[in-house]
């Protein structure tokens, strides 16, 4: 089994992430529009570096290389109208965009994660067509993820790459020199089925990623024929990092009883095989030394997630810094024909509507006697749409009665601290309500400030009772007026789940558990976003709250709070 898996590996003994990478790097200067190109998730500095300086001399001489700056418009991407050319000549001038310059290249675009939608729509297009507003524009997309653990890159954009190279666990020690090319091997009959296998086996809905593996395949091999060897390397590089569940084992088929009065069959005597024997897999499913291969490669981070039993793209997306809101102050995305009275007109817009008719305007004028330069009407203003984003609130409530409360409320204070340690990112606040006894206390309000959320949470007190229903009732009314007041609330709830506090501060599990389950669906119905985090050995009343809220479930007992400070910002 040991020199089945080496040869399925391509010759490598482990998986090597870097020699993954360096490989991915070759295929895509190798033709860049085939694979569509890579996201690579890493922060700045020298590892990233590297594998980009890898990319580009491995292109040919000459290839182009455009780096896309942040906000740009759709006219310097896509092309249009080149607004000087256009007024001093007297007709309409087209200019290339960046994709069109980037025809046969790379284009490269730094934090890829918080990519405006509309552009990243034009990316996709032009992924798809090969074109951008009538021009070629067949390139290679590399898309620098540099966001937190929440943020990602857009999906339909991402799927359109065949490689996803996580770096970030890379240190420059463990670079090394060009990978080996996999090593020939046993021709495979149906290269493509075998990838759509592996994609099925993993989770992989899109047919891209099978297509694409396909490719990756296929330039492995070269002129020879496709061989295990490279199906397995491409479902790697491409299948791998796609995986949204594991290969679920194989239960034995169940024997059948001998009838009565007959004894068993005698089983056959096998032979041995021979050396170069390959191990038979079932019809329709990959053999279990390419599932080991592929499941090898999944990245750690993606790994956890689905063993968890979390599905990795339903993750937050990018954009938790706030979602946009229509504004008469903020960033400007874009123009549209409007009154200046009524917004912020936007000069160049409107020159570049007026433009392509001024040959006629002036025509005109010059028959009325007139010699205006440039002749705007007023179906040429544009003004100016602005967007402004809103903060989030995380709400957390914390269940700080019985003997666990110190732990829990340990877990809450490292979860917030480390939350607000990234507020003037995300430009997110926290507030803490923590109930005990026979009620709940707001115990930090909404904050950004670290220094006043470690002063709050430094002498709260643990012990007593539950009073679940109390504490859901007080962290709705703090999410409510965090809503009222334009922000983005979510709840975040840390409790076992056995209310035994009514809200008139009696005993009686029975009516404590049915008046939590009321405020839990009184939290639905406000329509605030929730996740119920299981602090307790048992699940039962946690996921019943939970399932009322409408809330995602995460059962995270003995949590340290790096943990939960990331459970929370992935769920929400």
């Amino acid at each position: 089994m040991r020199d089945h898996r080496n040869a399925a590996e391509g010759g490598e003994k482990a998986h090597n992430p870097w020699a993954d990478a360096h490989r991915a790097a070759c295929l895509i200067a190798a033709d860049p529009a085939a694979f569509g190109g890579a996201i690579l998730r890493a922060a700045p500095g020298p590892v990233r570096e590297r594998w980009l300086d890898a990319l580009r001399a491995a292109l040919p001489p000459g290839t182009p290389w455009r780096r896309l700056p942040p906000g740009i418009g759709d006219d310097a991407l896509l092309g249009g109208l080149d607004l000087a050319a256009t007024l001093a000549a007297g007709r309409p001038v087209a200019r290339a965009g960046l994709l069109a310059e980037a025809d046969g290249g790379i284009v490269v675009v730094p934090m890829a994660e918080r990519l405006p939608t509309g552009t990243a729509s034009h990316l996709a297009a032009a992924l798809d067509t090969g074109a951008a507003s009538d021009r070629p524009a067949r390139f290679g997309l590399i898309l620098l993820d540099e966001g937190a653990g929440d943020e990602t890159v857009a999906e339909p954009l991402a799927d359109r790459l065949a490689f996803r190279i996580d770096l970030s666990g890379i240190g420059l020690a463990a670079l090394q020199a060009d990978p080996p090319d996999p090593e020939p091997g046993p021709e495979a009959p149906d290269p493509v089925g075998d990838l759509c296998a592996l994609a099925e086996a993993f989770g992989v809905a899109s047919l891209r990623g099978p297509i694409l593996a396909a490719r990756v395949a296929r330039r492995l091999a070269g002129d020879r024929p496709i061989g295990r060897p490279d199906i397995v390397t491409a479902a790697r590089l491409v299948l791998a990092p796609r995986a949204t569940r594991l290969p679920a084992p194989e239960e034995p088929a169940p024997e059948q009883p001998a009838p009565e009065n007959q004894a068993p069959p005698e089983e056959p005597r096998a032979e041995p095989p021979p050396d170069d024997a390959v191990e038979p897999a079932a019809e329709g499913a990959p053999d279990d030394v390419v599932l080991e291969a592929v499941r090898a490669a999944i990245p750690p981070n993606l790994l956890d997630q689905l063993l968890a039993g979390r599905h990795p793209l339903a993750a937050a997306k990018a954009g938790r810094v706030g979602q946009a809101a229509a504004s008469r102050t903020g960033r400007p995305v874009g123009s549209r024909r409007g009154d200046p009275r009524r917004g912020r007109l936007d000069l160049l817009g409107t020159l570049r509507a007026a433009a392509p008719w001024q040959a006629v305007r002036q025509a005109e004028g010059a028959a009325r006697g007139e010699t205006r330069r440039i002749v705007v009407r007023r179906d040429d203003l544009r003004i100016r749409i602005l967007r402004q984003r809103t903060e989030t609130t995380t709400v957390f409530c914390v269940d700080a009665s019985g003997s666990a409360a110190l732990e829990r409320l340990a877990e809450a204070k490292g979860a917030v601290e480390l939350l607000l340690a990234e507020a003037y990112v995300r430009r997110d606040r926290v507030a803490l309500v923590a109930f005990r006894g026979t009620g709940a206390e707001l115990v930090l309000p909404p904050t950004r400030s670290l220094t006043r959320a470690k002063r709050s949470l430094s002498g709260l007190p643990g012990g007593g009772g539950t009073p679940l229903a109390a504490g859901i009732d007080a962290a709705v009314a703090v999410a409510l007026g965090v809503r009222r007041g334009g922000s983005r609330p979510a709840i975040v709830l840390l409790t076992d789940g056995r209310a035994n506090v009514a809200r008139s501060g009696e005993g009686g599990r029975a009516r404590a558990g049915a008046e939590a389950l009321q405020a839990a669906r009184a939290l639905r119905a406000a329509n605030l976003p929730a996740l119920v985090v299981d602090t307790g050995s048992r699940g039962e009343e946690s996921r019943a709250v939970a399932d009322a809220m409408g809330a995602r479930y995460l059962k995270l007992p003995r949590a340290e709070a790096g943990q939960l400070s990331a459970a929370v910002r992935a769920a929400l």
